[in-house]
């Protein structure tokens, strides 16, 4: 039995969530609206505001779909009531971001400004000019869209410059020592 597949999900006060005849979960709560289609392999039930989700068989696959559809869904439940946020911190001289209307701007010391189409699912709020913060419902599109932000510096080892999750370490390195 998958361990994180039997553990049930407590339903906040505010959150409603509706299980179609096509298998389709539909999760509403006061930050908005998510839905997702189970795999066949896997059923859900709705009990005095606990969601419980059982699988059909026992192979392999079944038991690997059963622990993802409850966290998936328990993701959906925890965006839809509180939403999910990332921090990003960029560190180097000169490096800065700054949002322009659905643009995320970024001098990045390249010879261009580098520019990232924010989706319409994500707030992206920038403060100090170095400090991003990623807002939204969903974690998969939030976590994706501060990964993307990242690719364009990810923190090198010999002085620390770039892009970074708040709270990263970056693991040091020492230069070329003259002899």
């Amino acid at each position: 039995m998958s361990r994180i597949g039997k553990k049930e999900i407590t339903l906040p006060e505010k959150v409603k969530v509706e299980l179609g005849d096509d298998r389709r979960i539909q999760v509403e709560g006061p930050k908005g609206k998510l839905e997702w289609t189970l795999p066949k392999l896997v059923s859900a039930k709705i009990e005095d505001k606990t969601l419980t989700f059982e699988r059909t068989g026992d192979s392999r696959s079944a038991r690997a779909l059963h622990g993802l559809s409850r966290a998936l869904v328990a993701n959906m439940v925890t965006g839809v009531s509180a939403g999910f946020k990332l921090d990003l911190e960029i560190q180097g001289v000169g490096f800065k971001a700054a949002v322009q209307g659905d643009k995320l701007n970024l001098s990045l010391g390249y010879s261009h400004p580098v520019l990232f189409s924010i989706p319409k699912e994500v707030k992206v709020t920038v403060t100090d000019n170095t400090k991003i913060a990623i807002e939204g419902i969903d974690k998969q599109i939030v976590g994706q869209c501060a990964a993307n932000i990242r690719a364009y510096y990810p923190p090198e080892p010999y002085k620390g410059k770039g892009i970074r999750f708040a709270g990263e370490q970056v693991r040091r390195k020492e230069g070329k020592t003259v002899q």
